[in-house]
């Protein structure tokens, strides 16, 4: 089968690679006709993770099941299904209590918690930017769609990450109904979590980031864009809130931030948001940050290389904030999430720019990389339906 692999800093292939196959009787084997590129793709693809040559990329994936094994007893051949990135078990006491993102089955290193699809120390599995993917215990990973999924691919697939994602930062913030909400990053989980704090009915959201195309989008959804090449954003939140501050708000980012002029810094959005937020205000961090970043020392210093990020503690504490950090489990939202797309309250295809075939899988990760202009959301289609720009 043909997928799109890793080969080492800004280099992706697509080539042949073994078929994915049954390897437990509780697998799915699924046709994979969309998957996207991610932010968080992008800290694998520069080379700045622990991700090895040969393996292939891809953790948002959707597709039609082609295969079950012996064990699984509610998939069925022929359905479409949406693959949350978790890679979870269902049994053990993190996904017992709701925590899929944590999964302490599918975690082969006992030090460690969480699984998922081509992504770095959450364990051996393959990507699904491929013609084919194995997904580990399908009746519990797999959400089934409705009959609308084949002409509705680029809305369900937000599904397996950015829009659970967005919608958890939103959670963590404890955004309500009239509240007046920051996101710091306006990529496509930072756009999810904007979409979904005014779904909630947030009075007010601001959207910050630099890229003007994106903070576009932003505005096409009735957020409130603060281009920080021309803005402070805590002062644009405080002149609108009375010197107060937003509620709440969100990290959409992650250790990678860094401002208009290119200078990487990963306290940057978190110091950011703990200014533009008021006194016991909360904060919902989903942008990456990791323990180690073998390209940390040489892009910002040897602390943040090694996770060690100098944010405004000393602030937050005063003004008596609250702060909820990590991956999104998924099924926790997934299938309200789906419900609202079915319905048409939701639209989250509204990030997508580019839906490519799956050859041109290193073009999208080059312009997805460089932040070119208009490139805010990149859509791969292993089964060749990919038709360049969306528009």
């Amino acid at each position: 089968m043909k997928a799109a692999v890793y080969e080492g800093p800004r280099t992706v292939a697509v080539k042949d690679v073994p078929d994915a196959k049954i390897e437990h009787p509780c697998d799915i084997i699924v046709k994979i006709t969309t998957t996207n590129i991610c932010g968080s793709d992008l800290h694998m693809y520069e080379g700045r993770t622990s991700f090895e040559p040969g393996r292939t990329f891809g953790h948002e994936n959707m597709g039609q099941v082609v295969e079950v094994g012996s064990a699984v007893r509610k998939v069925q051949v022929g359905e479409y299904v949406v693959l949350p990135f978790n890679i979870a078990c269902g049994f053990c006491k993190q996904c017992e209590r709701g925590l899929t993102n944590y999964c302490l089955t599918m975690q082969p290193e006992p030090a460690l918690a969480g699984a998922a699809y081509g992504f770095a120390d959450m364990g051996p599995y393959q990507g699904g930017q491929a013609e084919l993917l194995r997904v580990p215990y399908g009746d519990f990973n797999a959400l089934r769609l409705g009959e609308d999924a084949a002409e509705r691919q680029t809305d369900y697939v937000m599904l397996a990450d950015i829009f659970p994602t967005g919608y958890h930062a939103t959670e963590m913030a404890h955004v309500k109904p009239g509240d007046q909400t920051v996101i710091f990053g306006s990529g496509p989980v930072g756009l999810m979590a904007a979409y979904s704090a005014l779904l909630k009915g947030a009075g007010r959201v601001w959207v910050v980031d630099h890229q003007p195309d994106r903070l576009r989008k932003a505005e096409e959804i009735g957020a409130i864009p603060v281009n920080t090449a021309e803005q402070d954003p805590a002062e644009v939140v405080k002149d609108a809130t009375l010197g107060l501050g937003a509620d709440n708000g969100c990290e959409c980012v992650g250790y990678q931030a860094h401002d208009a002029q290119g200078h990487e810094d990963a306290s940057l959005t978190l110091n950011g948001l703990i200014n533009s937020v008021r006194f016991t205000g909360d904060i919902g961090v989903v942008g990456v940050f990791l323990p180690e970043d073998p390209g940390g020392e040489k892009a910002q210093n040897e602390l943040e290389a090694h996770g060690k990020v100098p944010i405004d503690f000393g602030l937050m504490w005063f003004k008596g904030q609250h702060m909820g950090t990590g991956q999104a489990p998924v099924k926790r939202y997934n299938r309200a999430l789906r419900d609202l797309i079915a319905g048409g309250k939701a639209k989250p295809s509204f990030v997508v720019s580019h839906e490519l075939g799956l050859d041109q899988a290193p073009t999208g990760y080059e312009h997805f990389d460089a932040r070119d202009e208009g490139w805010t959301k990149v859509v791969l289609h292993p089964d060749g339906h990919g038709n360049g720009h969306r528009g």
